[in-house]
């Protein structure tokens, strides 16, 4: 019996190798796993004299050869394979254990040029890992380490045979080669393709599990953290300083705090509910944007998440006193205020570092049968370029409201409305089936906050009867898309209600 090893991480890889030996197998290696297992004491047949190939091209071919990929493949059930095998003097090896090249740590070290990434794309060993594990029944393949102990186990009590595991134990090894490979060839095309951006023809998305969650949106559903090998920071990599551990649904709300944030040059702060925000404010004083956040719907802000973009200060944390939350996320906690925020034993404390990588750009929604896949809604504002279409122009206050409504109208599932003052959202509706329904929903939660206030609406509105309802309740600048086949009976009501109405040419439905 033959085992071929060929590890780049050799953690735990001499146990394993010792337990092969003591079960009966024959060791062979490729060149540097080969001297540290011989280092080990172990006895070692190097590939080249395996095959009666040296290895050549600087290490590029190794393995690639029938002595190896004919041990591997044949199938046993079949005399005329044996008989083949037997004609080529090709011996049949039982167990594959491999691991790697450092594809994604080489692609993710700064400075990385496309010569390094090349020359770590593994070739030899992928292929070993899809021989090996397409012919499971009669080969064990090992690709992770924290397989080692039980299968080395298993081959010493069993008699060394590959029979030592069941067919669905190799199965399962098998799968988890499968499934390494494909998401090592993913990060590979991800790293080519990131120049362009373009919606390929044929798309792969890889995750790595990060951690198990105690459930999903239910607790009948499971659920686990996942995230993308070439991609850094984001809510999914965030340190957690402080709390009890994320669920499924803290994960979403989190993120979209850190998602709506981020979207401001200024100093933000958001508290967000059900992944939408329900407060927001932007302010040269933290604490001060803060409050005005809380302040915008101090009812719902209970039980919410709190967002900030910069590094929360101990007036910040002070100010927030009183009022629950699960989750508070930043870029970064001044010594004091993390302390203060400490004394919450049920409320996590998230450190977040912008997302990066190749993939950052793309929205993903699975839907039955498949996905959707589109370009990320990251249009900036440029008033500049928006049409006033009444006879009266906004003031520059209430350009600089619409402007930040705009921002926030894109984080609010449609059919959205928002209603800002003094650059602070005091009312929203979100989720609608009609538009007018979402302006009721603001006006009542802004009350007499919505006088003076700019309205920001995610799509056309189709009728005047929602310009109608905000000028009723205070409005007196409204932005919307434009493009309604009503457009004329929308000026008009603006116009005969003196309010400010501009057409932005762009659409921010999120569904």
């Amino acid at each position: 019996m033959k085992a071929i090893l060929s590890a780049y991480d050799k953690e735990g890889l001499l146990e394993f190798a010792r337990a092969l030996s003591g079960a009966g197998f024959e060791l062979v290696s490729t060149g540097g796993t080969g001297a540290d297992l011989a280092g080990g004491g172990l006895r070692v047949t190097q590939v080249a004299d395996l095959t009666g190939s040296p290895e050549i091209l600087d290490g590029r071919v190794k393995t690639l050869h029938p002595k190896v990929h004919g041990g591997i493949l044949a199938r046993r059930d079949l005399p005329e394979h044996a008989a083949e095998l037997a004609r080529h003097e090709i011996d049949t090896i039982d167990v594959v254990v491999v691991n790697l090249y450092p594809f994604v740590e080489t692609v993710n070290t700064p400075g990385v040029t496309l010569e390094d990434a090349l020359e770590n794309i593994d070739i030899g060993g992928p292929t070993m890992l899809r021989a090996a594990a397409k012919n499971f029944p009669s080969v064990i393949v090992v690709v992770d380490p924290a397989d080692y102990g039980w299968v080395g186990e298993r081959l010493s009590k069993g008699g060394g045979g590959v029979t030592s595991l069941t067919v669905e134990e190799r199965q399962g090894l098998a799968r988890k080669a499968f499934q390494h490979v494909a998401l090592y060839d993913t990060a590979v095309s991800q790293y080519l393709g990131a120049a362009d951006g373009a919606l390929s023809e044929e798309v792969t998305l890889g995750f790595a599990r990060l951690s198990d969650l105690r459930y999903g949106e239910n607790p009948h559903q499971p659920a686990a953290l996942y995230g993308d090998p070439l991609s850094a920071g984001g809510i999914v990599r965030a340190e957690q300083l402080h709390g009890i551990a994320m669920s499924f649904v803290n994960i979403l709300d989190a993120d979209a705090a850190w998602g709506v944030v981020s979207d401001f040059a200024e100093p933000a702060a958001a508290v967000i509910k059900h992944t939408s925000p329900c407060g927001l404010a932007v302010h040269d004083d933290q604490p001060t944007a803060y409050r005005r956040a809380f302040e915008g719907d101090s009812v719902s802000a209970y039980g919410g998440i709190v967002g900030f973009n910069r590094t929360l200060t101990a007036a910040t944390a002070t100010a927030m006193r009183g009022v629950f939350y699960h989750i508070i996320v930043a870029p970064d906690f001044e010594p004091e205020a993390l302390e203060i925020l400490k004394k919450r034993k049920e409320t996590r404390v998230l450190k977040v570092d912008p997302a990066r990588g190749p993939s950052e750009g793309l929205d993903v929604r699975k839907v039955s049968g498949g996905a959707l896949l589109q370009s990320a809604d990251d249009i900036g504002v440029d008033p500049a370029s928006w049409e006033v279409k009444s006879d009266r122009k906004p003031t520059a206050a209430e350009l600089r409201d619409l402007a930040f409504a705009w921002r926030v109208v894109k984080h609010i599932k449609s059919n959205a409305i928002v209603l800002a003052k003094d650059s602070t959202l005091v009312g929203m509706g979100a989720g609608q089936p009609n538009r007018v329904t979402s302006v009721h929903l603001a006006l009542r939660i802004a009350e007499d906050k919505a006088l003076g206030s700019a309205l920001a609406s995610d799509a056309f509105f189709p009728f005047g009867d929602s310009i109608e309802m905000a000028a009723e309740g205070g409005i007196t600048a409204i932005a919307e898309p434009g493009g309604s086949l009503r457009d004329d009976e929308v000026i008009e009501a603006a116009n005969r209600l003196d309010v400010a109405l501009v057409f932005t040419g762009v659409r921010h439905f999120k569904h």
